[in-house]
């Protein structure tokens, strides 16, 4: 909207926003000329809508009062071993004077969602106010930079460095006393589930790097006592087809109630289209796609010869087809829930697309196939076995849900392998079993769709799944016993020494010698000596420093296509013309 003024701003966008509602075909019309030229303001707009002072009046009109003291704006310092010193913002929502955080030992470290480019806490409020005001515990939720400005690692680094700053600080850092170091569980929404699930590998897996006996010596970071994840977005592959493994850890046995309307609506697409009858439940049951094989089809002749001899005569054979009940056609295609739910309203494969290239940036090149902290879903098994507790909550026609029930499955089957192992070493009774809710617990929600906890003030019934995920927090807490995590004498003595090791960056498309953002491996030119010769002293400098200068070494045609093409989709999004020297 091109109104200059704040407030007109807003109250135009409450005034389109009734008339839009009302007039349903001009909506959609408008949604379809928006979506097909989104930029990073429309989807800011659309999403910081709920921070307006109009809504947010109606909104504190229509919420019941959790909380006594209102949200406290905080900055958490990071570690003397960041490469950045820009403290991280914070929002810190706690029922109680701050000097009665002194008193406590346990932290809820919430990470919005918001699609990588925009939202901050507030737009999370209703969420997070009900969580500290039910469980009494303070609940840090954590206004991370966000994309283009700051592209993938920044924001996933700033989450891990206040993890880090709160165990290495005892808490002090957000006011907490210091006398024991803080039993944490990570929560995330959305773009913040994959940076909740991104520090807990970048945790498990500093325990398992290289230099894993200097870091025992100094103290390593311990794994938060759980993770509650709504929604989260786990892969950044936009595929159109399930694999045969993704399907086989849907259709496990042991999920295969709570699984039952997602490998019901993988089917549905292929019975409507084909107007085939559809198999019942204990039928699908039975007759899974990971159980389908495709036989070769009988020759005419063999297939008659076969008749003849089951039945006796021509007109037998044909009075046993006539009579029999019609076959079901089986099919080894499911499409993934992202194709499936196409035309969802609140999260379509645009503003998908849209939120990646914003997110990796035009000058990153991430592998896409193998980067786990970009994609959690591709995590290897190893750091999976060593997850605390996860719950996970979704909407059964969330686009992304096929993200939750891939990842748990994972996590299920992980973990699975890990009893076995250590039964068959004799690290466990003889006697025991697994049982996966130890480990992992799903839920899904029928008939519902991505972002669901943003629209309690219009759907009431959100109420009772954010008092769900309160009950998670409170389970955690009390069924894991305090873990001797060793001494922390104070910020940087301890668990400081392991920071380093493994603070993530992302592939980029410079040459050695250009000042690099990010903090992993770089395309370089011919000739330049890999960071890895010297071990976590890599080049970094911070995102804030926008004026990056361009390589003068000519790259390849094909690293030139591919820099001409993500700086042309981003530029487009960020609404800027790209500016690219073409090569000598």
């Amino acid at each position: 909207m091109k109104i200059r003024t704040k407030w007109l701003r807003d109250l135009a966008s409450i005034v389109f926003t009734v008339h839009y509602l009302i007039a349903a075909e001009q909506a959609d019309e408008k949604v379809r000329k928006v979506r097909g030229l989104l930029t990073v303001d429309h989807l800011r707009v659309s999403w910081n809508k709920t921070t307006t002072p109009y809504l947010r009046v109606l909104s504190r009109l229509l919420r019941p009062r959790l909380t006594r003291y209102s949200p406290r704006a905080i900055r958490i310092p990071r570690p003397a071993e960041s490469p950045y010193k820009e403290p991280v913002n914070a929002w810190l929502y706690f029922d109680g004077p701050l000097s009665a955080l002194k008193n406590h030992t346990k932290i809820v470290l919430d990470m919005p969602g918001g699609g990588y480019v925009a939202m901050s806490p507030r737009h999370h409020e209703d969420k997070l106010l009900a969580w500290a005001g039910r469980t009494g515990l303070p609940v840090l939720s954590l206004d991370y930079k966000k994309a283009p400005e700051y592209p993938y690692p920044y924001a996933l680094n700033e989450c891990y460095d206040v993890y880090h700053n709160l165990i290495a600080t005892r808490g002090r850092c957000m006011g907490l006393s210091g006398a024991a170091v803080p039993r944490i569980i990570l929560t995330g929404d959305s773009a913040g589930g994959n940076f909740a699930t991104g520090v807990t590998l970048m945790i498990v897996q500093s325990a398992a790097g290289r230099d894993t006996q200097r870091y025992q010596a100094s103290g390593l970071l311990p794994v938060p006592e759980g993770l509650v994840l709504i929604y989260p977005s786990l892969d950044m592959n936009i595929g159109n087809w399930m694999s045969d493994d993704q399907m086989a850890l849907i259709q496990d046995q042991r999920t295969r109630k709570v699984n039952r309307n997602i490998l019901r609506r993988k089917s549905e697409d292929y019975y409507k289209l084909a107007e085939t009858p559809r198999p019942s439940d204990d039928e699908a049951e039975s007759d899974g796609v990971s159980d389908i094989k495709s036989e070769p089809p009988l020759a005419p002749v063999a297939a008659l010869e076969g008749a003849l001899a089951s039945s006796g005569t021509i007109n037998d054979t044909k009075a046993n087809v006539v009579g029999s009940k019609p076959k079901v056609l089986k099919t080894r295609l499911a499409m993934s829930s992202m194709i499936s739910y196409f035309n969802d309203r609140v999260l379509t494969p645009e503003m998908m697309r849209a939120m990646i290239i914003l997110y990796v940036g035009p000058h990153n090149r991430p592998d896409f196939s193998t980067d786990y902290l970009l994609s959690p879903l591709l995590a290897p098994e190893a750091l999976l076995a060593k997850f605390p507790k996860t719950f996970f909550l979704t909407g059964e026609r969330d686009p992304l849900v096929d993200d939750t029930v891939i990842f748990a499955g994972r996590i299920r089957q992980a973990k699975h392998n890990d009893f076995v192992q250590r039964k068959e070493l004799g690290l466990l009774k003889y006697r025991a079993e697994f049982d996966e809710k130890d480990h992992v617990e799903v839920t899904l929600l029928p008939g519902i769709s991505h972002g669901f906890l943003q629209f309690v003030s219009i759907f009431p019934e959100a109420w009772k799944h954010v008092f769900r995920c309160t009950r998670w927090i409170e389970e955690i807490f009390d069924n894991n016993e305090p873990a001797d995590n060793g001494p922390v004498t104070d910020a940087h003595s301890s668990v400081g020494g392991s920071h380093q090791g493994h603070h993530h960056g992302v592939t980029t498309e410079s040459s050695g010698d250009e000042d690099n953002p990010l903090m992993m491996s770089s395309t370089r030119a011919p000739g330049h000596t890999p960071p890895s010769s010297k071990r976590g002293r890599g080049k970094r400098v911070r995102h804030a420093e926008r004026g990056r200068n361009r390589s003068m070494v000519s790259l390849g045609s094909e690293a030139d296509l591919l820099d001409r093409r993500m700086a042309g989709l981003a530029g487009g999004l960020m609404g800027m013309t790209p500016d690219i020297t073409p090569t000598p």
